[in-house]
């Protein structure tokens, strides 16, 4: 993602701010030389920290993440919906399990259920797959040709779409890919593609017979299932 980031330069040169009539005050020359010190090492310091924390998002933190959440307007976390009315295991009437010293005289019971809604939080790295998905999806036509070279980057080589020629795509999957990729994949409609078309993810690790980089077979057909 970082290929066409250019380079900034936090260089800072306060010297250049000394009029030629103090070149010979040897305090203020010295003043000014220490200041531009610090501000060589902070300043470059500072940047750089934020630069890579934050703009990047190769190498950006979960703070910089957050904040790239807000700009891009994706949530990086997902919503687990409450017990309802299934049955939690425990005892009596309110299903109380076991005891639990509340800090004074009396014990009280706790509950393996949950009342309400909760939220799953995301490792760093799927909150990152989420913001470069968002990111391009923001940004693309939705082309095949296009989204193909965008998931080469993204994934590596062995994952491109297939245009179904009935306003449907297929992204399909040369390998297994991590269980925390497929959860973001599934939970977030984030790969990107035309309006309209629906999004389908095929999972084909085995090498089936065929012909050029897609295993293509005499005119349509793929001898593999």
């Amino acid at each position: 993602m970082s290929g066409g980031i250019q380079l900034f330069d936090f260089s800072v040169d306060l010297l250049r701010a000394i009029l030629w009539q103090y070149n010979d005050a040897a305090r203020l020359q010295s003043l000014l030389t220490q200041k531009q010190d610090w501000y060589t090492e902070r300043q470059t310091e500072f940047w750089s920290s934020w630069y890579r924390d934050v703009f990047n998002l190769d190498t950006a933190n979960d703070f910089g993440l957050a904040v790239w959440s807000i700009i891009l307007e994706v949530p990086l976390t997902i919503g687990v919906p409450g017990t309802g009315d299934r049955v939690v295991w425990g005892f009596g009437e309110f299903n109380g399990n076991f005891s639990r010293w509340n800090g004074g005289d009396n014990l009280t019971g706790v509950n393996f259920g949950r009342d309400g809604d909760a939220v799953l939080g995301l490792n760093t790295a799927q909150k990152r797959l989420i913001l470069k998905l968002r990111y391009y999806q923001l940004i693309s036509r939705g082309a095949v040709p296009e989204v193909n070279e965008f998931l080469n980057r993204l994934f590596g080589p062995g994952v491109y779409v297939l245009d179904g020629n009935d306003m449907t795509y297929t992204c399909v999957f040369t390998f297994v890919p991590p269980a925390q990729t497929m959860m973001v994949l599934e939970k977030f409609d984030l790969l990107p593609r035309p309006a309209g078309v629906e999004r389908k993810i095929l999972i084909r690790p085995g090498n089936s017979f065929g012909f050029a980089p897609y295993y293509l077979n005499f005119e349509q057909g793929n001898y593999h299932a």
